[in-house]
């Protein structure tokens, strides 16, 4: 059974890629530098406060503005276990699952409290506010799509399958 636990970090509608990192940090891919700025300008102590396998739950739109990668691999290298949010902007959703940051739409996001420990199951399509015994089901992700989070993202996948296509 595929499930994330983790506390909630809340943020409203329209985050985009500039408040996600910063186009000042973007001299760089190296994901644990990103990571240090990661939120930044949207909370400035965001990485202080933040502890690996937290989640971030958000408003609409979120993701929104420039296509860039690193906004994902800034939030998964960061140590954020995964991002629910009322919507996504559709090259972030892309960008998230390519890079293997697992992300859900949930409609009741904001009845998600900051603080609250959820859980995510992935298979039944389920996310428990434990804090308030509430659950919320979501369309579940696809099992391709599941396999490229458990991969690490696409081109981890990819490689998977070259190195089981060149065993076979």
């Amino acid at each position: 059974m595929n499930v994330i636990t983790g506390k909630v970090w809340k943020f409203g509608d329209n985050i985009d890629t500039d408040l996600i990192i910063a186009a000042r940090y973007l001299n760089t891919s190296d994901p644990h530098e990103l990571a240090k700025h990661v939120m930044e300008d949207a909370d400035p102590e965001f990485v202080k406060k933040l502890q690996p396998g937290d989640i971030i739950v958000a408003g609409e739109n979120f993701g929104c503005g420039s296509s860039r990668e690193h906004a994902p691999i800034a939030l998964k290298a960061a140590g954020v276990a995964a991002v629910v949010a009322k919507s996504f902007a559709r090259i972030f959703y892309r960008n998230a699952f390519n890079m293997g940051l697992p992300i859900f739409e949930l409609p009741q996001a904001d009845r998600i409290g900051e603080g609250d420990l959820i859980s995510i199951d992935m298979d039944r399509g389920i996310i428990k506010d434990l804090n308030k015994g509430l659950e919320y089901p979501f369309t579940p992700i696809p099992p391709f799509m599941q396999e490229l989070l458990a991969c690490g993202g696409l081109i981890n996948y990819a490689k998977a399958k070259l190195l089981q296509e060149g065993e076979g």
